[in-house]
């Protein structure tokens, strides 16, 4: 969709917080969650409790430079995923009544390591780390802390591996896209976009549109920011169908990119 391509890394380099709900409970069993990461090539250390967003048992992992704290997640990062709560979004994520109790869910947060001079990990790490914590506790469902998004923790599994073998990040498990009714039109949002890309977008459901169609075209949209970095000029290009067409009009920097799309008469 937009002319040049920037040499930008496809991923971020900072790590972001994410939680799991676990099929398997560690909570109880400290010891036997150490084994099993161990036996994973995360090399953990137990850690005080104190200072993490967690209860239980605690866990500082690595994976190469990445580092990350886990433990069972206690009433301040239960508040940070509540799906109950209106600014949390699920993508065909229904959690288990019992989510929040017997230690089923777990946080994972990075733990910086070193000076801030140091080279971050990669983003690439983090979804490795990610993919393998799912395996180990057989998790149901997948938290992303920058949308405040939970999906399926099996399909964001797949989806990561797909993107660490093709490049394409999987934009509908790390993006949101938010409803807002303005009372003229409705609007719809990206949120953890700008994580990746730099920027948020929005848009108006043009008439006779569906929700899954506006949807469909703001995640195209979404990976060609992440793919080419933020738009910074007004443009109108063509769109998804034959006489179609998008407009786009960066505004300010704390503003999402407004986004139009219409049809030719």
């Amino acid at each position: 969709m937009q002319a040049g391509i920037s040499s930008a890394s496809l991923l971020p380099a900072a790590p972001a917080p994410f939680a799991l709900i676990a099929g398997n409970d560690f909570s109880t069993l400290p010891a036997d969650a150490e084994v099993a990461l161990r036996h994973m090539g995360l090399r953990p250390e137990r850690l005080d409790v104190s200072g993490t967003s967690g209860e239980g048992a605690a866990f500082r992992l690595r994976l190469g430079d990445l580092y990350l704290t886990a433990a069972p997640a206690g009433d301040r990062a239960v508040a940070r995923i509540d799906p109950a709560h209106p600014s949390t979004s699920s993508l065909a994520a229904s959690l288990p009544a019992d989510w929040r109790t017997g230690g089923r869910c777990w946080f994972f947060e990075p733990a910086p390591i070193g000076s801030e001079d140091e080279e971050k990990p990669s983003m690439r790490d983090f979804f490795m780390m990610a993919s393998l914590l799912i395996d180990l506790f057989d998790a149901s469902h997948f938290f992303w802390g920058p949308a405040r998004l939970w999906s399926d923790a099996k399909q964001f599994r797949a989806s990561t591996a797909e993107m660490l073998a093709s490049g394409m990040p999987p934009v509908l498990h790390l993006i949101a896209f938010r409803q807002h009714d303005t009372g003229d039109a409705e609007i719809i949002r990206t949120r953890g976009l700008a994580h990746f890309g730099g920027q948020e977008m929005e848009a108006a459901r043009p008439i006779g549109w569906t929700v899954a169609d506006l949807v469909r075209r703001l995640a195209r949209l979404s990976l060609d920011i992440i793919i080419n970095g933020p738009v910074r000029g007004a443009r109108r290009l063509p769109g998804l169908v034959p006489g179609e067409w998008i407009s786009m009009a960066p505004r300010g920097s704390s503003e999402a990119l407004l986004v139009e799309f219409g049809r030719n008469p």
